[in-house]
């Protein structure tokens, strides 16, 4: 079982702050740092100082640390046009010497879409699938052979498919709750699956259906990873998971049930009782990025565990 930490900068982080974790992430020998791709905070938060552009971080951060995996959970598909999407990755890949995951996803938060003038369109999914066939297959194309599209959304003709990232491929990750589209786009398309802020009983139904399309399609269902995003409120005693969950704006009864909260030892045995559903990596939600005394706490006394 592998724990990666997971960030959400649009509620309010810099790049300073973000390389901060970033490094004592790498420094307790986590195996990931994710960040969403927000632009507008959520919940109430100001979000100040701003937001942060998810590949702009990324690309940073591959330049500023040395082992640790980078990617998103996930990159919205409206924000960007797949070509420049596939340049932007694989140059990052290249720059962190090829330790980036590529986490893509529909987008979703209409607000952030209406704040910064970003279309919103109806046609979401249908975009996204056209989105990863693009991507990949810039990807995949041989050097020297040429690239084409021609999609209901999108057209590439004759491209150079360049630059070409480090990895061969790229693991790229979906995710979410939907029964049919999104299991079948995660067996034609992930190395991963990911189950975002879902009960054990919710995540089991969704992996043997993932695991079904990729049968189905014609691979072996663990050829993909199962994982899961849970927020994370670890505490010595009561009193400090207590405190932690108080810090974020939540109640501990709710993050006990809908989370990762508690002492080290309720932590890991709930961590093992998505182990023993198919999960092979867990991402911690992190919401109080100025803790890193949580951080450590997690490596020396649940990771540590694992």
């Amino acid at each position: 079982m592998k724990l990666r930490i997971f960030t959400e900068p649009q509620q309010g982080a810099d790049y300073e702050t973000l390389l901060t974790v970033a490094k004592a992430a790498e420094d307790l020998e986590f195996d990931a740092f994710f960040r969403s791709d927000h632009y507008l905070a959520m919940g109430g938060s100001d979000g100040l100082p701003g937001p942060t552009d998810a590949w702009i971080t990324l690309a940073g951060l591959a330049r500023e640390t040395r082992r640790i995996r980078l990617g998103t959970l996930v990159t919205a598909a409206t924000f960007r046009l797949p070509g420049p999407l596939a340049i932007q990755v694989a140059q990052v890949d290249r720059m962190s010497g090829g330790r980036v995951e590529f986490g893509l996803g529909t987008g979703w938060f209409a607000e952030e879409h209406a704040a910064y003038g970003i279309p919103f369109p109806s046609d979401k999914f249908a975009r996204f699938e056209e989105q990863l066939a693009i991507v990949t297959g810039l990807w995949a194309t041989k050097p020297g052979d040429t690239f084409s599209f021609d999609g209901k959304h999108y057209q590439l003709t004759d491209s150079p498919a360049l630059p070409k990232p480090v990895q061969d491929p790229v693991p790229v990750l979906i995710g979410g709750h939907g029964a049919t589209r999104t299991p079948r786009l995660a067996a034609q398309y992930a190395n991963e699956f990911n189950m975002p802020f879902a009960s054990l009983e919710d995540s089991a139904r969704q992996f043997e259906r993932v695991r079904a399309a990729a049968e189905s399609y014609g691979r072996r269902a663990d050829d993909l990873v199962y994982s899961n995003a849970l927020v994370a409120c670890v505490g010595s005693n009561d009193a400090e998971v207590a405190r932690r969950a108080a810090a974020i704006g939540r109640e501990v009864d709710e993050l006990r049930t809908n989370g990762l909260a508690g002492t080290p030892d309720e932590v890991v045995d709930k961590i093992g009782r998505y182990r023993e559903i198919g999960a092979g990596r867990v991402y911690l939600q992190i919401l109080d990025l100025d803790d890193l005394a949580h951080l450590e706490l997690i490596a020396d006394k649940v990771k540590s565990q694992l």
